[in-house]
């Protein structure tokens, strides 16, 4: 079954388990989804590569199958790999294309060939009993690794938990593949911190393996003491029509060039983030996970600088310029007790 987009295989095709991400185009000729037997039958579903300048999903699912080449998996496995496109010009995506991380049922972007193509991979997952689906993801701010979740049932926090201590509960963005996922299995996304780092490839294999060998989740709930639990509660994002940069005394908006060191770190009232010139109001826009502006909720402007009004634990800030106008500044959390 194939549509525009979707190549749909039962076999890995000679020298996928070598190909960098930038030569995946032409082996795969596109995104693929590649179904392996193993001894339970229920799959696990892992996507790689739904952004393509983030390779260690890749990375971590060719090792996986280099440790099982001569052995029958002990599970069946299904897997996406995504934006093949992107991954050839090493870009989180293209510019005409929609980002292959909001596509999925859910979301609030038009019908595209790519929404249509999400679609139907869960339409075809979901009729196999999945057993749990993964997202591997890295990320271009100074981050921990951490995993997200959409549900706060026992079975997803006591998956996440095997990848660390740190979750982060969302239901905004709209359109993400744990999100779509969530409705027919635990469903987690890993956050494995910056590309290139050989940990993080390590650290996203060893969970796949584990997912692979368990023969259930449990079901109880995770102790308070294993967890550190956030929710993030709104996402930044830079006004467009603001000019913004780390160096670049003219911009509208100088955005702090240590704002990084923020990530995961639980800020006080006054924290700037940088030095407003613009007379346009806030330069930025927080919005909340049911779509209200929330941006005054969280941000002043005081005596020309950029500040938080409240307690709040940022996550995802990044120096990419790219990525803030691609995707956003960064997301604001707070703890949630369990």
């Amino acid at each position: 079954m194939t549509t525009s987009l979707l190549r749909q295989l039962d076999y890995l095709p000679e020298g996928l388990l070598t190909a960098s991400p930038d030569e995946l185009e032409s082996l795969l000729e596109g995104p693929t989804l590649i179904h392996l037997q193993g001894n339970h039958a229920e799959p696990l579903f892992v996507s790689v590569l739904l952004h393509g300048n983030e390779p260690t999903g890749l990375l971590a699912i060719q090792s996986l199958l280099q440790r099982y080449k001569d052995k029958i998996l002990p599970r069946s496995l299904s897997i996406f790999f995504g934006n093949v496109s992107a991954a050839s010009k090493r870009a989180r995506r293209l510019d005409e294309q929609a980002d292959y991380n909001r596509i999925w049922p859910g979301t609030e972007l038009a019908e595209c060939p790519e929404t249509k193509m999400a679609s139907q991979i869960v339409e075809i997952m979901s009729e196999k009993q999945l057993f749990a689906s993964i997202d591997i993801h890295n990320n271009t701010g100074l981050n921990p690794h951490y995993s997200c979740v959409n549900k706060l049932e026992p079975e997803f926090l006591q998956l996440a938990t095997l990848f660390g201590r740190f979750v982060v509960y969302f239901i905004r963005p709209k359109g993400v593949q744990s999100s779509a996922f969530a409705q027919y299995c635990p469903a987690v996304t890993l956050e494995c911190g910056r590309p290139g780092q050989q940990y993080g490839v390590e650290h996203a294999l060893d969970f796949v393996n584990a997912a692979l060998n368990l023969t259930e989740i449990p079901q109880h709930d995770v102790h308070a003491h294993d967890i550190d639990l956030f929710h993030t509660v709104a996402q930044v994002c830079v006004k467009d029509d603001i000019e913004f940069s780390f160096d670049d005394e003219q911009a509208e908006l100088l955005l702090n060039s240590d704002i990084e060191r923020l990530n995961f770190t639980e800020i006080a009232r006054g924290t700037p983030f940088g030095k407003v010139t613009s007379n346009k109001g806030l330069p930025l826009i927080a919005m909340s996970e049911t779509g209200e502006n929330i941006t005054e909720r969280f941000f002043s402007n005081e005596q020309g600088y950029l500040a938080i009004k409240r307690p709040t634990m940022p996550s995802m800030l990044t120096l990419d310029e790219k990525v803030i106008r691609q995707d956003c500044l960064c997301y604001l959390m707070e703890r949630l007790a369990i």
